[in-house]
């Protein structure tokens, strides 16, 4: 497994990622992709809530302001984004999966469709 202090500090490994959902940890997952992407793949425990609409939203996130977010896109790019912006409305911890569903899908899932 990746060490994920190789990463950028916003970033967390997908491999990662899956441990915390495998344990059962405390933490919300969101897709910041947009629906037409989240129709083709996606990750069964994500929260659709696309970078394009997440400045209206943000209010949907409130109760998670003091808990562990861990945003994924389709590459990484996207969600490092959303994570750092997060950070900065006050988010206590805001991760962004490196790689994203596409590092998913190589590295976790191979059965998930790539695009």
């Amino acid at each position: 497994m990746p060490d994920d202090s190789s990463l950028h500090p916003l970033e967390i490994s997908c491999e990662a990622v899956q441990q915390k959902l495998e344990s059962g940890e405390d933490f919300l997952l969101v897709d910041c992709r947009e629906q037409n992407e989240y129709d083709a793949v996606h990750l069964e425990p994500a929260v659709l809530l696309p970078m394009s609409e997440i400045q209206a939203r943000i209010g949907e996130l409130d109760s998670q302001r003091d808990k562990e977010i861990v945003v994924h896109c389709h590459h990484g790019g996207r969600s490092m984004q959303v994570a750092a912006w997060l950070t900065q409305q006050g988010f206590a911890s805001v991760k962004s999966m490196a790689g994203g569903i596409d590092r998913w899908a190589e590295v976790i899932n191979p059965e998930l469709p790539r695009y």
